[in-house]
C-alpha cells in the first residue's frame, strides 16, 4: 500500500479527509486489443494483500453508484499526471472488482504500455481509494475494508495484491493483415 504523490491533485493534507490509499494487485489483466481494449480484476474479495488489507464484498458498491466508470481515472502507476485511457466498465461481481478499459493510443505513454501489455510485461492492476469504513483484527493485524471511496485504478508493474491482473487483451487484426487476408480470400475464390 502506498500514498499518492503530494503534488497529485488527489492528495490531501486535511485532517478531516483520510489520505488516498493505493492497492496494487496482480490478477491477470488481459492483453490489449489492437484498439487498446483490455479487462481484468483490480481487486479480489477475501484475499489479504501484501499490506495486510482485505477488501470485503460490497466495499465499492456506494462509490461505484456515485461515480460510475467515467469518473474513475485510468492511470499509469498511480501518477495523476499520466492518465492513459478510460474505463468502460467497473463492477463488483462475486469475485471482486472487475474492470474493462481502453488505452488511448493517441497518448505516447499509452502506446508504450500497450506494447508492453501485449508482450505480457505489464499486467498488474492497482486501486487508489479513501477508506471510509474498516476494522483491524488485533490478532492477525489484517485490516478488513468494508467501504471505500474509489478514485482511480492504475496499470502497474508490481501490484500489492499479486492476483490483481489483466486477464485478457483483445487483439484486432491490423489493417495490413486484414488487407492481406482479403486478397488471399479473393485469390482463392478466383480459382
Amino acid at each position: 500500500m502506498g500514498r499518492l504523490d503530494p503534488t497529485s491533485p488527489f492528495a490531501t493534507r486535511s485532517l478531516a479527509a483520510p489520505a488516498l490509499e493505493i492497492k496494487r494487485s496482480a490478477l491477470a489483466v488481459s492483453r490489449p486489443t489492437g484498439a487498446g481494449a483490455f479487462e481484468g480484476y483490480a481487486s479480489l474479495f477475501g484475499m489479504v494483500d501484501m499490506g495486510r488489507d482485505e477488501i470485503m464484498p460490497g466495499a465499492f458498491r456506494e462509490s461505484l453508484s456515485l461515480r460510475g466508470p467515467a469518473r474513475i481515472k485510468l492511470l499509469w502507476s498511480h501518477d495523476a499526471r499520466e492518465p492513459v485511457g478510460v474505463w468502460d466498465s467497473v463492477v463488483e461481481d462475486a469475485r471482486g472488482l472487475k474492470v474493462a478499459g481502453r488505452l488511448n493510443l493517441d497518448v505516447a505513454r499509452a502506446r508504450e504500455i500497450h506494447a508492453l501489455m501485449r508482450e505480457g510485461a505489464i499486467d498488474g492492476l492497482s486501486i487508489g481509494f479513501r477508506t471510509q469504513r474498516a476494522v483491524t483484527d488485533r490478532k492477525s493485524g489484517v485490516r478488513r475494508l468494508f467501504k471505500v471511496d474509489l478514485w482511480q485504478i492504475s496499470l502497474v508493474t508490481f501490484p500489492m495484491l499479486p492476483q490483481a491482473r489483466v486477464s485478457s487483451v483483445k487483439r484486432v487484426a491490423s489493417p495490413h493483415n486484414d488487407l492481406a487476408a482479403r486478397i488471399s480470400h479473393a485469390a482463392a475464390n478466383l480459382q
